[in-house]
């Protein structure tokens, strides 16, 4: 990603989410773990928090597909001392926010879909194809 679209990416979650009373930080991230941008948080925090919360959206989508749910919206996780919600965002790219408890669900939740809408009108990160499988070639 070039500077000029960090730089707007990093404007869209400034503007959206330091409204979130308790805000802690996001991360905008491929659909295979790759951190794309930051807001609030170290890079090495974010890069683990991509890696780790990569799992959790696809076993979402995962299991949306197999009772017919359509797309996940967002998923809320709610700990003793934070709540992370997981919106989807774009094609193959998903957003993570992570707030103190001091943050309102309601407020939370409207927020990171609307950050998510506003990214994923111009972001959008094609999941990978997988990689070829080579076949063996034909004896005579």
């Amino acid at each position: 990603m070039t500077t000029t679209a960090n730089d707007m990416i990093y404007s869209v979650l400034d503007n959206n989410l330091s409204r979130i009373a308790g805000i802690q930080g996001a991360v905008l991230l491929s659909n295979d773990g790759i951190k794309l941008s930051a807001y609030l948080l170290e890079r090495d925090q974010a890069e683990r928090i991509a890696a780790a919360s990569s799992g959790i959206a696809a076993t979402m989508k995962a299991i949306s597909r197999e009772v017919g749910g359509g797309g996940v919206i967002r998923q809320l996780v709610e700990m003793n001392d934070r709540y992370l919600c997981i919106v989807g965002c774009g094609e193959g790219s998903t957003l993570i926010v992570v707030t103190s408890r001091k943050a309102r669900l309601g407020e939370l939740g409207g927020e990171a879909v609307r950050t998510a809408q506003a990214l994923g009108e111009w972001l959008g990160t094609p999941e990978r194809a997988p990689a070829p499988t080579s076949t063996p070639a034909p004896t005579s």
